[in-house]
């Protein structure tokens, strides 16, 4: 049976780049976005350039069902999936109080329920073979909360916390779990998408390749968490020498997410 590398989040942006770089690698690839066409166009182009064999499962992690409705197309279809990328997600900026409750469950469902659905349906299999990862990406934003992106921190913190205490699980069977934790990337359409004016961004935006680096190392090493850059290390070293307050405050300053506030 051929094996498969599943990809949720693919159509655009990181996702797009690590299946992309999974392909080159000769990884056959299930790719999962809500775009039916961008996927069709991307799956042909992975196809065509690579000789692999890539199936497309378009379906909205934002819907309850999503993630059972992708097991069973793996499932159906004969597809060991091998490793499960998890990088579907997406923030909004603002104030918390202020936030539309659609955006707060939509949010909850893709960047927390969803991975955690997904994990739970595949790493059976997974720990029957010995053998297998599961890639979780999350985000600086999970290390503490940011002023603006209050939510979006504490889904991150979500798939940080849940990704350390399934290392512990899996030690000794042969199946790897990790988180990447990238900064502010060059991500295609997610700040439009949140409402955040980049311009006001204090930090380096990276481009998705240090994601993508990120991967592979995580994947090569034994490391649970992965930061992508030594400016990432740097930020997270440093919170362990500040008290929380100033290190909150200068996240909110850093990612420039807040509401601008009246004089």
């Amino acid at each position: 049976m051929k094996r498969y590398t599943l990809i949720t989040g693919a159509s655009t942006g990181i996702g797009r780049h690590l299946a992309a770089d999974f392909a080159a690698s000769g990884d056959n690839l299930v790719l999962v976005a809500r775009s039916c066409g961008k996927l069709e166009e991307l799956a042909v182009e992975l196809r065509t350039r690579h000789g692999i064999e890539v199936r497309v499962c378009p379906q909205d992690l934002g819907q309850l069902d999503a993630p059972s409705k992708i097991f069973d197309f793996c499932s159906a279809s004969g597809l060991e999936v091998d490793r499960l990328v998890n990088c579907a997600g997406f923030s909004v900026v603002g104030d918390f109080a202020k936030m539309p409750e659609a955006e707060l469950h939509q949010m909850a469902m893709v960047n927390m329920v969803a991975l955690a659905a997904l994990t739970r349906l595949f790493l059976p299999a997974m720990l029957d073979r010995r053998r297998g990862a599961v890639v979780n990406v999350a985000s600086l934003a999970a290390f503490q909360g940011v002023p603006g992106m209050a939510y979006y921190s504490g889904t991150k913190a979500f798939v940080v916390r849940l990704t350390e205490a399934l290392s512990g699980e899996l030690r000794g069977t042969g199946v790897r779990i990790f988180a990447v934790c990238p900064g502010f990337i060059d991500n295609d359409g997610f700040y439009d998408r949140a409402g955040h004016d980049r311009s006001r961004i204090v930090t380096p935006i990276s481009s998705p390749a240090v994601v993508v680096r990120a991967v592979r190392r995580g994947l090569e090493s034994g490391s649970m968490i992965v930061l992508p850059t030594l400016f990432d290390r740097l930020m997270v070293f440093t919170q362990r020498l500040l008290p929380r307050r100033p290190v909150v405050m200068l996240a909110g300053f850093f990612a420039g997410a807040g509401e601008k506030k009246s004089t």
